[in-house]
């Protein structure tokens, strides 16, 4: 069986990610490309390391359970169905849904430390880092914030004070020199996108050649991964 491309997609709090991955997938059919994004496996609040101040930092490497997003990501590449419970963020105004993960050309790992994270970086073919000015990300992440996930503005401006631009700089910016494409995203992403979208393109063509039926959605027996 010829493997998928494993692309990776990173960039701090704001940088227009789920923008830009979406605007990629809506160009190819659907069972074409597969996202896994790191936020779907957040460890419980419970289990989230809290600062001085008494806040939950969910913006650290360890509020993520690495060995079940490496697990879940070694079984799509090998084939097999994941499922996965969708995380909320805590926003009690939303009713996680059951995720399925099947197995595509393209498989995208999407999230603030999938370079940092030796074991997903190693399964790596291609790296793309989204950057942005610091002020950007701020407008960006208050706006997703308050709409996305119900937080109080108060509470978004101490996170990202407090949480994710340290992170930013200790976790996700030391590796922006290791990407293989990096996209400015200031005002807008259009030739990042049309570069990554042309070399897609190419790589299911060729990914077809080889197997005129894939993907072959539901071909091996779903595994799945419940926290």
């Amino acid at each position: 069986m010829k493997k998928p491309l494993i692309v990776g997609i990173t960039g701090g709090s704001g940088s227009g990610k789920t923008t830009f991955i979406n605007q990629l997938r809506s160009r190819f059919p659907k069972d074409a490309i597969c996202v896994v994004s790191q936020d779907d496996y957040y460890r419980p609040k419970k289990d989230q390391e809290v600062d001085d101040q008494g806040i939950t930092n969910f913006d650290l490497p360890k509020s993520i359970n690495k060995k079940e997003f490496v697990q879940d990501l070694k079984q799509l590449i090998d084939g097999r169905v994941v499922c996965r419970p969708e995380y909320t963020f805590n926003n009690d105004q939303v009713k996680p849904k059951m995720l399925t993960f099947k197995p595509s050309p393209i498989i995208i790992v999407e999230g603030i430390f999938v370079f940092h994270f030796k074991k997903v970086r190693n399964l790596l073919d291609l790296k793309v880092f989204l950057h942005a000015k610091e002020n950007l990300k701020v407008i960006r992440r208050i706006k997703r914030d308050q709409i996305e996930r119900n937080y109080p503005l108060d509470d978004v401006l101490y996170r990202y004070e407090h949480h994710v631009l340290p992170t930013f700089e200790k976790y996700i910016k030391p590796y922006m020199e290791e990407a293989d494409l990096i996209v400015n995203n200031n005002s807008q992403f259009d030739m990042g996108l049309e570069v990554l979208s042309g070399f897609v393109e190419n790589y299911i063509r060729n990914y077809s050649q080889y197997q005129p039926n894939i993907p072959q959605t539901g071909s091996a027996p779903p595994s799945a991964s419940l926290p």
